[in-house]
């Protein structure tokens, strides 16, 4: 068996606006957020219960919370490749996955959204391009 490590985040609702809408279309109420890294190993095996050892995910969080509110989107896909990049930036983040929906679709029900997963070659990609510009 494979030794792998993840830190899962679920279900986050994100204080965003994303896209345009006529006076007739269906307005998303929310957007939630799945976000599952994988990370080092050595930082799930650890030997003491110290805050050092571990991966600190509290401040990827408030990232992705200031990059949802920082503007007006038109896209789930833009927002969704910033939040790849704001992972990206961790050296111990190997893979990244990110699920993006809203709701509702249709009738106040349904929810869509998009999902991006990202293996370890990806998100080194990611990393060496450093930033978006946009």
């Amino acid at each position: 068996m494979k030794r792998q490590a993840t830190i899962e985040l679920t279900d986050l609702k994100l204080v965003t606006q994303i896209g345009t809408y006529g006076p007739f279309d269906v307005k998303p109420e929310f957007h939630l957020l799945n976000l599952v890294l994988q990370i080092n190993i050595d930082k799930v095996l650890i030997a003491s219960d110290e805050m050092q050892y571990v991966f600190d995910y509290d401040p990827l969080i408030k990232e992705i919370d200031r990059l949802a509110a920082e503007r007006l989107y038109e896209t789930q896909e833009h927002l969704m490749t910033r939040i790849a990049y704001a992972c990206a930036v961790y050296e111990e983040v190997k893979a990244v996955e990110i699920y993006l929906r809203k709701s509702p679709v249709l009738n106040g029900s349904g929810s869509l959204g998009v999902r991006l997963t990202l293996c370890e070659a990806s998100t080194n990609e990611l990393r060496n391009k450093k930033s978006l510009n946009h």
